[in-house]
């Protein structure tokens, strides 16, 4: 299954609707003072919508992506609209601000971290005429980022391995695209640096554990797929990480949503999805033959099956955010 125009149309649809919409709002906020009790929009002026600060960011990494994979999108003059209203100086200046007051270093950290990066990768890479323009526009915030995800890394003893925001490997992996696109080879080092301390001696993943019961990522899947840009032994590595991965029905097999209203459970959706994404990749980082790629295509096949066609229409619990797991997945 791979990704349509009708379906990139559908899935941007999303985001411009929620990206403009304030409420229900799930902010992780730290109050210094009274003054700081103020609505999301005053919080964030940019990333206020979709529900949580880091969905939004993904929302607009979301609308870029499919543009860039469908120049003649329906809604790409929605898409320019929506940029030009939220992308501005002051704006990014307030979300600046909102990171660099007291007590917030670990504001999005690591997950919204790599979505910002992510964004600003897209914004460097689109081929609208205005893109230019915004990502200069975001620089600022994005190096701000950029420093926090290096000074992270330096004091950041063990790997966060959890299916959820803190999980380390899957921003580096958006991080580590982010520095390759734009060239930066300091930010590059700083995360194969620390990927290989995490990750390089790894074997024997107990992925039989997965998943959990809120998560939207892999752990084991989401380290792999990093270490496939990270290592040139790559094969062997995988091997003695998930040995016989076909036969790891926890990892194989979709997971059960039973409840796809409840904002923890509708994770269950992302994970499915995620996973596709991660095992397309990992396959294309293996040899041909490699004893797993049967396995890894089926996988990739029922679960997406599994959950894409819930993604559209979805709850708001799911539709928030689900649109842009469904894109790495069908891409």
């Amino acid at each position: 299954m791979e990704l349509t125009q009708h379906q990139a149309d559908a899935f941007a649809r999303m985001p411009l609707t929620y990206l403009r919409q304030e409420y229900p709002n799930h902010i992780m906020h730290l109050l210094n003072d009274d003054g700081d009790v103020l609505p999301p929009r005053e919080l964030h002026p940019i990333f206020y919508g979709c529900f949580d600060w880091h969905s939004a960011v993904h929302g607009y990494w979301l609308l870029l992506r499919c543009v860039r994979l469908y120049p003649e999108l329906p809604c790409r003059d929605e898409i320019v609209a929506l940029f030009d209203e939220h992308l501005t100086e002051e704006k990014v200046a307030q979300e600046l601000a909102y990171f660099n007051a007291p007590f917030r270093a670990s504001f999005e950290r690591p997950y919204g971290y790599g979505w910002l990066l992510a964004l600003a990768q897209e914004l460097k890479q689109s081929a609208l005429p205005e893109a230019a323009g915004w990502y200069q526009t975001l620089q600022p915030l994005t190096q701000d980022i950029r420093g926090r995800l290096m000074d992270y890394l330096s004091k950041l003893t063990y790997p966060i391995r959890v299916g959820t925001h803190y999980n380390t490997a899957f921003a580096l992996a958006l991080g580590l695209d982010y520095a390759r696109a734009v060239e930066d080879d300091a930010l590059e080092q700083s995360i194969v640096a620390a990927a290989n301390r995490f990750y390089l001696a790894d074997t024997r993943y107990p992925a039989h554990y997965e998943p959990g019961g809120d998560e939207y990522i892999s752990g084991a899947l989401t380290e792999a797929l990093l270490m496939s840009k990270v290592t040139d032994r790559f094969p062997a590595w995988f091997d003695a990480f998930l040995p016989d991965v076909g036969a790891v029905s926890a990892l194989m097999d979709p997971a059960e949503v039973s409840d796809r209203t409840d904002p923890k459970i509708a994770h269950l959706d992302g994970l499915n999805l995620s996973r596709a994404w991660c095992m397309k990749h990992i396959a294309k980082a293996l040899p041909a033959q490699h004893a797993g790629q049967q396995a890894l295509s089926e996988a990739v096949e029922r679960h997406i099956a599994a959950s894409v066609e819930h993604v559209v229409g979805s709850h708001y619990s799911g539709g928030h955010w689900l649109a842009s797991f469904a894109l790495l997945a069908l891409e």
